[in-house]
């Protein structure tokens, strides 16, 4: 069985946290390696239409199992460097045009510092000016031992690939990649991509040169810039504005049914919350291609399945903090959502490690 995580932080694993891109650069790679599409999702009860559909984020939770079977399939602990390395700037959406159109590096290593949030929570970024090196650093805020060498190589691949685009400079001759999990028995393979990698380090990082600072831009376009911006503030303010009528509401709405327990609001309760008719919470939820029952599923099936996986909880203790009275009702409904009733799936998941833990 898994190692068991609190229950309470269900909710941190299971809201929204990666644009869905990411997602799909790993499923590309997959198919150029030649493996189908039931091959690649098989046993991640993702959807691959769902999946290359829309801007729904992903949850870590979701993220991890995407991973986790890129990883068994191709047998390449360190596939994050190939998938993050072949992310092109487009991928980053608003924050890539205007990293693209900056003046110099410096002014871009800012730009991504503070926006480096509007497509993923899984870290946040610090810039440290000593000496004659300018170091990026990751700070991690989810971590899950088996993905984690995944994650930050991806991110690690696609930051010096946003690099090298913008500058027009080797950055893989360039940069000092330092890795905060310890060296791994495959360390060539990240070798042969960056010479200077160091591992077990106290935090993941990437080292540069203070030179580069003032390094043009390849492509400085301030009118471009001046709009890339103003639509990374825009997509900042429909995240973190609850109040913000044009936001994903969504997402919005995943996030607050994940902290309910048992007792979820109604729809119109939902609607009294955001302030609009039950009427018009329809009809935007509609426009994101969403039904408030749709979002009540998959926020008790996420719940389900975490707690079946990463706790001692029993079905009828799962059953009842999930809102069924009748543990029959939710077996069956269970089965419906995965295939196979909740005792099965936890039994089939014994074999698996999922060691997951929180920073």
């Amino acid at each position: 069985m898994s190692t068991r995580t609190p229950p309470t932080q269900a909710a941190d694993w299971l809201a929204p946290a990666l644009h869905p891109i990411y997602a799909r650069l790993i499923c590309a790679e997959m198919r150029r390696r030649g493996f189908d599409e039931a091959q690649i999702l098989s046993g991640t009860r993702l959807n691959w239409a769902s999946l290359h559909e829309g801007n729904r984020y992903l949850s870590f939770d979701e993220v991890t199992r995407l991973i986790r079977r890129a990883v068994a399939l191709t047998q390449e602990p360190w596939l994050g460097i190939t998938v993050g390395w072949g992310t092109q700037l487009s991928a980053h959406g608003p924050v890539g045009v205007a990293a693209m159109s900056c003046d110099n590096v410096g002014q871009a290593l800012a730009l991504i510092q503070r926006h480096a949030g509007l497509r993923q929570s899984l870290i946040s970024l610090e810039v440290d000016q000593q000496g004659d090196e300018v170091t990026l650093w990751m700070r991690e805020h989810l971590q899950a031992p088996d993905v984690r060498e995944y994650i930050m190589g991806h991110l690690m691949g696609a930051g010096l690939r946003l690099l090298d685009t913008l500058t027009g400079l080797d950055m893989t001759r360039v940069a000092r990649v330092e890795f905060a999990f310890p060296e791994p028995p495959w360390a060539d393979a990240y070798r042969r991509w960056w010479p200077s990698v160091r591992f077990g380090m106290e935090r993941s990082a990437m080292v540069l040169p203070l030179s580069l600072l003032s390094h043009p831009g390849l492509a400085p376009d301030p009118q471009t810039h001046r709009m890339a911006l103003r639509e990374c503030e825009r997509l900042w303010s429909q995240q973190n504005d609850p109040r913000d009528r044009l936001g994903p509401v969504g997402d919005r709405i995943l996030r607050l049914l994940l902290a309910c327990e048992g007792g979820y609001p109604t729809l119109s309760e939902l609607a009294e919350r955001e302030h609009v008719s039950s009427r018009t919470l329809i009809r935007k939820l509609g426009d994101e291609g969403l039904t408030y029952q749709q979002l009540l599923d998959r926020v008790r099936e996420d719940l389900a399945c975490w707690w079946l996986l990463h706790s001692d909880m029993s079905v009828e203790a799962i059953a009842d903090r999930l809102g069924y009275q009748d543990t029959s009702n939710f077996s069956r409904t269970f089965r419906r959502w995965v295939g196979m009733p909740p005792s099965d799936f936890r039994r089939s998941a014994g074999a698996q490690t999922l060691n997951t833990a929180t920073d």
